[in-house]
């Protein structure tokens, strides 16, 4: 018993992670099967692939609780959304008010190369409210768990630098694991999560999609995570992300004719937003000035 406990003790919080990703990755295997042939009986029609990724949420999220205490679940979120001594919302609208920036550097890139399209900004303002509510739910919920989590527990197994490189790369690979074929099932068929966890490394084979996507999904994994290291806090964090999602789902509403841009403002993969050149420098040069930008203190954590 003592002998199992000291194991348990020293092994570290990136072990523990990858024990409990692996178990809810075979859990949804099992379960989601089951689950696209009782949607199926219940006459609702969902991709399959659809169907997978929500159930290893689920499941991950229901082996993360199993094992909370082991990863110290509950300290590091609460480290990561404790109040700082600026308020939570301050630094929030700060971080907005940086990813906006930003992004209007972009779309003024873009719409000054000329012989992209514009869209029809109205619709496009228009669905700024529904966008705007989605970012901030995705913002708070990734920034909870690749920053407050993933970042703050790997940083005691690492230390900042490597936690904060090694965090952002699980970031950006994490945005690209996921199945681009759209196919249904109508029964309970058992190897169907394989099948989905096998074409969900498909963009990781077309170099052209998957790199540019990557360097920008990393780069702003690194923004995002010094953010937190900097401020102590997720709340900086959020307002970029949130800006961030918000930009990526009005990109192509407003931007067409995406193939006559340069490249390093098109960019490419599946997110072009962040997948250009002129997004990399914008990325570097946050990150560069993210200490007085954030109001971070020099003893921040």
């Amino acid at each position: 018993m003592s002998s199992d406990v000291h194991a348990r003790a020293a092994m570290s919080f990136t072990a523990r992670f990858a024990l409990v990703l692996a178990a809810g990755l075979v859990a949804a295997i099992v379960l989601a099967p089951l689950a696209a042939a009782a949607v199926s009986a219940a006459g609702w029609r969902f991709p399959f692939p659809r169907i997978f990724d929500r159930t290893v949420m689920a499941t991950l999220l229901i082996a993360m609780i199993w094992a909370a205490r082991d990863l110290n679940l509950a300290a590091l979120l609460s480290r990561g959304f404790r109040h700082p001594a600026t308020p939570s919302i301050v630094r929030a609208i700060r971080g907005l008010v940086v990813a906006i920036c930003a992004i209007a550097i972009l779309f003024a890139l873009a719409l000054a190369a000329r012989g992209s399209g514009i869209g029809d900004r109205g619709a496009a303002v228009a669905r700024i409210p529904k966008y705007f509510l989605s970012a901030i739910a995705i913002a708070i919920i990734e920034e909870g768990f690749f920053r407050a989590f993933l970042l703050g527990g790997m940083k005691g197994d690492f230390g900042n630098r490597v936690a904060l490189i090694a965090s952002a790369a699980i970031y950006a690979v994490a945005h690209l694991v996921r199945s681009p074929a759209r196919f249904y099932i109508t029964g309970y068929e058992p190897a169907a999560g394989l099948i989905t966890l096998a074409h969900s490394i498909d963009q990781f084979t077309n170099p052209a999609i998957a790199i540019p996507t990557l360097i920008g999904l990393f780069l702003l994994g690194i923004v995002l995570g010094k953010a937190y290291i900097l401020t102590g806090s997720v709340y900086f964090s959020i307002g970029l992300h949130s800006g961030f999602v918000l930009g990526a789902k009005m990109w192509p509403k407003i931007i067409l004719g995406r193939g006559a841009l340069p490249w390093w403002v098109a960019g490419g993969g599946a997110i072009p937003l962040i997948g250009g050149a002129a997004a990399w420098a914008i990325a570097i040069a946050i990150l560069a000035m993210l200490r007085p930008i954030s109001g971070a203190r020099r003893t921040a954590a």
